[in-house]
């Protein structure tokens, strides 16, 4: 099933085999007809997002600059792991090389810690916006927006980057089966025959880490909004601040939920399939269901994309 190559009496694989996602042949065709049309609404919900975005000088707000980046994250994302996952379950060849299986696990680290931070960020966009509007657009400057996505950039390279290199130290021998669809950080640990101890306590430093700060970040953000929206005395001004930070809000529970429901699961042999379950949310899911959140609750949006599609009914009539 793997490859390998000896080195000093000590073994080296040079090739995974990925279990897949259900070992039951029966559903493999209903999985497959299943994550690629998610895929593929993901990928056209988050293109159309930043085009959306690009066309619409309504649209060219902090929030939606942040928006769009993380509309970019989830087309990275989902395209890291979904491909592979459609792969493996039409086809007989199950296996994966190293260096794919590496660079794997540091795009899509990269992508869910970036992420993470982004939606920190959105919520101090909105924190300023709903407390502090008739300066908003002084606070929330340019080149700040451009400081702050280039932050998440920046953190979740270093701790995909350090995360990466501590499993690149570890020995993978024989048989080098990867009970997962994709290099997920807990299945490559599992085929490691080396003491992972090490790689271990740096993720979990890097995740409580990464975790904590971007929920703290949410959480002061939320408490000065929620604080302020309960000092308006209109309910008209409830009513826009509430519709302002839903969309968000709904975002960040998916995304945490997940995050929380993929780490905290006791390592067992028996959770194994909620951790594909969770990774499936993660890759496959969450990136399509973004661009519905924040698409449906906004007119702007709505209205654009309704422009679109007339003037292509137009010009098909012509």
């Amino acid at each position: 099933m793997a490859k390998m190559f000896e080195d000093r009496n000590q073994t080296f694989l040079t090739t995974f085999f990925l279990l897949g996602f259900s070992e039951d042949t029966r559903y493999q065709g209903t999985l497959f007809c299943l994550f690629l049309t998610i895929y593929f609404i993901a990928l056209i919900g988050n293109l159309g997002i930043i085009v959306v975005r690009k066309i619409n000088p309504k649209l060219h707000t902090p929030m939606y600059f942040f928006l769009s980046h993380l509309s970019f994250l989830d087309i990275c994302y989902s395209s890291v792991f979904t491909p592979k996952l459609l792969e493996i379950l039409i086809t007989e060849d199950k296996t994966i090389s190293f260096r794919g299986c590496i660079a794997q696990f540091f795009f899509g680290c990269a992508c869910v810690i970036t992420e993470m931070f982004m939606l920190a960020v959105m919520a101090y966009d909105r924190f300023v916006a709903v407390c502090n509007p008739l300066l908003y657009t002084m606070e929330m400057s340019q080149k700040l927006c451009v400081f702050l996505v280039a932050g998440t950039y920046m953190w979740g390279g270093l701790g995909s980057f350090t995360l990466t290199y501590t499993l690149l130290k570890l020995s993978y021998c024989e048989p080098g089966i990867i009970n997962h669809f994709g290099c997920e950080y807990s299945a490559i640990l599992s085929v490691s025959c080396s003491d992972t101890s090490l790689s271990q306590l740096a993720c979990f430093i890097i995740s409580v880490l990464s975790e904590a700060c971007s929920l703290l970040i949410i959480l002061a953000s939320y408490i000065f909004i929620v604080v302020t929206i309960l000092k308006m005395p209109s309910k008209g001004g409830l009513r826009k601040a509430f519709s302002t930070c839903a969309s968000h809000l709904t975002a960040i529970s998916i995304f945490h939920g997940v995050v929380l429901l993929l780490y905290c699961i006791p390592n067992s042999k028996n959770s194994w399939l909620l951790v594909k379950v969770a990774t499936v949310l993660f890759t496959v899911v969450i990136p399509m269901l973004n661009p519905l959140i924040y698409s449906l609750r906004n007119k702007d949006v709505k209205e654009t994309i309704r422009r679109l599609i007339s003037s292509k009914l137009y010009s098909h009539s012509i």
